[in-house]
């Protein structure tokens, strides 16, 4: 529904800005608090049995999200002008960075809560407050859209992540584990120093991959257009919406489960169920989509959108790799491989803007999800390589 009402508002060129935004959106919420989201559900889920060190990791967590937004909304405000010039190439939409800063400490708190949620393994309280604010954000961001066009989609993007605060708030409050006063306190270094690992996992993601998706949009734009900036933004959508289904599963079930396992032929056990149960849902998933892509472009945006249909063999080719790319990727943030972890952002995120270029040139639009399957097959056997040395040292280890 809402793709369908920015593909009417704002076009195909409209789409593309608003894509480099949310990218922005996301760099700005991670280095405000939000790199530490995964290290909290880990470590709420690891101290399941011990409420003092989860309600320390809470406060920290909390404390540190609050200064980082504080910092990161005054910087956000000064280069304003900057970025919507550089980025969105429309100086007329600076303001909506504004909007951005001021947003920023309900959005580090609603990843928090939700982080939490997860961590507590509360499957209900996570899924219905995602539902309940996603409901709110189509509503607020299509009447803006609506009204405002271009300008008030930019501006409801800015401030949806916020909105879930409130749904989630609402429901956690209602738990017997939950307390205000659980959130609040100094920051405790112990548990400052278990974040770590996780805040420069976070970081890394949060860096590597929006910068990636900036640079190739704006490559696609200088040699293609931006039209077809859009195209290749509206095609990514439709496979982030799918994949949703399975990344949201993942992370409420896989990465607390990690985080519990102690062996390696538990972990061993536990990818094999895993990769049993997702890998023939994602296939089915891509099959269904090839074979109704006219329909699904038609329906989720407009007629104008119809030159994508050529880039889906390739993009949904690339989202099968991608997952099966993902679940190892999952251990390395769950037994915490930090250092292995940021090898795979850096390089191959530097590797798709590379081998996308590299594309584009020989092949057009089509390059860019030809480098989309081409990097997750050097990626998958990389990150399955250092999960097998994991598994060998944690049986080491037991024994």
């Amino acid at each position: 529904m809402l793709n369908k009402v920015l593909a009417v508002y704002v076009g195909p060129a409209g789409y593309a800005i608003v894509g480099q935004f949310q990218n922005v959106v996301s760099i700005v919420v991670s280095l405000a608090g939000g790199v530490v989201a995964q290290g909290v559900t880990k470590s709420t889920a690891q101290h399941f049995d011990n409420e003092e060190k989860q309600h320390a990791i809470w406060k920290t967590a909390i404390r540190f999200s609050l200064i980082s937004s504080l910092i990161a909304g005054i910087a956000l405000i000064f280069v304003g002008n900057t970025l919507a010039q550089w980025l969105l190439h429309r100086p007329d939409m600076s303001t909506v960075f504004v909007w951005l800063a001021l947003a920023l400490p309900a959005m580090a708190a609603s990843n928090l809560l939700l982080a939490i949620v997860n961590g507590k393994k509360e499957v209900g309280i996570y899924v219905s407050a995602n539902i309940i604010g996603s409901l709110l954000v189509m509503l607020l961001t299509g009447l803006l859209t609506f009204l405002f066009g271009l300008y008030g989609a930019l501006v409801a993007f800015a401030i949806n992540p916020a909105i879930i605060l409130c749904s989630t708030a609402l429901m956690v409050s209602r738990r017997d584990w939950f307390r205000a006063k659980f959130l609040w306190g100094d920051i405790n270094r112990t548990a400052l120093r278990e974040l770590a690992g996780f805040g420069l996992m976070g970081l890394a993601s949060a860096l590597t991959v929006p910068i990636a998706f900036m640079l190739i949009r704006d490559n696609i734009t200088t040699q293609l257009g931006i039209t077809a900036a859009g195209y290749w933004q509206a095609s990514w959508k439709i496979s982030e919406t799918y994949l949703m289904l399975v990344t949201s599963t993942l992370s409420v079930y896989f990465l607390p489960r990690l985080a519990e396992i102690r062996n390696g032929f538990e972990l061993k056990t536990e990818l094999v169920k895993v990769y049993k149960f997702v890998l023939p849902l994602i296939v089915i998933g891509a099959a269904v989509i090839f074979l109704l892509r006219d329909f699904i472009i038609t329906t989720l945006f407009t007629e104008d959108f119809l030159p994508i249909r050529q880039l889906f063999p390739w993009q949904l080719v690339g989202d099968v790799i991608k997952i099966a790319a993902w679940i190892t990727g999952y251990v390395l943030i769950g037994r915490g491989m930090v250092k292995i972890f940021l090898s795979v952002e850096i390089i191959f995120s530097a590797s798709f803007v590379l081998l996308s270029w590299l594309f584009v040139r020989q092949w057009g639009l089509q390059g860019v999800p030809m480098a989309y399957v081409a990097n997750y097959l050097l990626c998958w056997p990389y990150m399955a390589y250092w999960v097998a040395r994991e598994m060998k040292r944690m049986d080491v280890a037991d024994v």
